[in-house]
């Protein structure tokens, strides 16, 4: 018999450990400024790779250079949900040898730089710095290896979601729960080491965990189809909250697909980033995209004008997530916040953001 999430549990483990608030990326910066550096006049390189083309990321990463006088040239390309482009990317890298890539998200940064124990790595970039951001869980992915033994690659980033299990304890601080719901896509990476993450918890601290892939088409293209039937169905399995994770093809569904079809079946959603949180769901931890565009910019200029190695560069979240409450949601659902949450949690009246 598995053992109800409670609000008391996540008291006990601390709201505020899940809402800290270390220093920020600006706060790094300004700290950095006092330091006297020669930024040399020419425009470092950066090669930038998108999944989904261009975010608030984008806008945090590019605004920080600005800020910072750090003369950048950026080079977009975009992978558009279509992992057949990455191969023209490579050599493009390889041809123009920029000084810095950026990855977006845990499908590019693997396709750049592939997984620590690839046998062969011939076919990823291992000589040029790579800086990604919107990675979910980079050790899991086998972006990099947790042993201190392992070989060190030119890789750092920053990671966008909040410690599983302070989501979990979030969602349980709102409305305790025995059983949670996941909708993912099976071939991103990325979603797939957070259900599995969410799984060994669940076994750890009492909840169990139901789940639903999206459909794949004759050539393993993720489909929209049946996406609706698989949040009833999921609702049909006891869940009693949909947890949406950090997934790019979930993003595009959320607003118009998954979070209406939740509502009207009356299971509350909790969003891993912002833009699933724009998108209309009833709360989430989140971590601001702008904000994640420029802790990763802060760490790309470490390298540039620093020279400090990739390796040396820690790979790590924000230091701040917002705990975030669509009112409008809890009012349809009939689910107000408990009061203690009014204490630390953002309330949101708006509508969601057209995405």
């Amino acid at each position: 018999m598995t053992k109800r999430l409670s609000r008391r549990a996540f008291l006990e483990y601390g709201a505020a450990a899940a809402l800290s608030s270390w220093p920020t990326a600006l706060a790094l910066a300004q700290e950095a400024a006092a330091s006297s550096r020669r930024v040399p006049s020419k425009p470092f390189r950066i090669y930038a790779i998108t999944f989904r083309g261009k975010t608030d990321v984008e806008k945090g990463f590019e605004d920080y250079f600005a800020s910072r006088k750090v003369p950048v040239q950026i080079t977009y390309r975009d992978m558009n949900r279509d992992s057949s482009r990455m191969p023209r990317f490579i050599q493009e890298i390889r041809t123009t040898r920029p000084d810095l890539i950026y990855t977006w998200g845990t499908t590019v940064t693997l396709g750049v730089v592939g997984p620590f124990d690839a046998a062969d790595q011939s076919e990823y970039i291992t000589d040029i710095p790579v800086v990604f951001t919107l990675v979910a869980s980079p050790t899991l992915a086998k972006i990099v290896s947790e042993k201190e033994s392992a070989v060190k690659r030119k890789v750092t980033g920053v990671v966008h979601v909040a410690p599983i299990d302070a989501q979990i304890k979030a969602m349980a601080a709102y409305r305790p729960f025995d059983t949670l719901g996941v909708l993912y896509t099976p071939t991103e990476q990325n979603s797939v080491v957070v259900l599995d993450a969410i799984r060994k918890l669940g076994r750890t601290i009492g909840f169990d965990t139901v789940s639903r892939t999206f459909r794949l088409d004759a050539n393993r293209k993720v489909t929209a189809d049946g996406a609706a039937d698989l949040v009833r169905e999921l609702k049909d399995a006891k869940a009693q909250w949909l947890y949406l994770p950090p997934d790019s093809f979930l993003g595009t569904l959320a607003q118009d697909v998954i979070i209406p079809t939740a509502m009207e079946i009356g299971l509350p959603t909790f969003a891993s980033t912002e833009q699933l949180m724009q998108a209309g769901a009833l709360s989430g931890l989140v971590s601001r995209y702008y904000s994640v565009g420029q802790f990763t910019a802060h760490k790309a200029e470490q390298i540039l004008v620093d020279h400090v190695p990739p390796s040396a560069i820690p790979i790590e979240p924000l230091k701040r997530f917002s705990y975030q409450i669509r009112m409008s949601a809890a009012e349809k659902l009939h689910l107000p916040p408990p009061l203690p949450m009014l204490g630390y949690a953002e309330l949101i009246s708006d509508a969601p953001v057209a995405q």
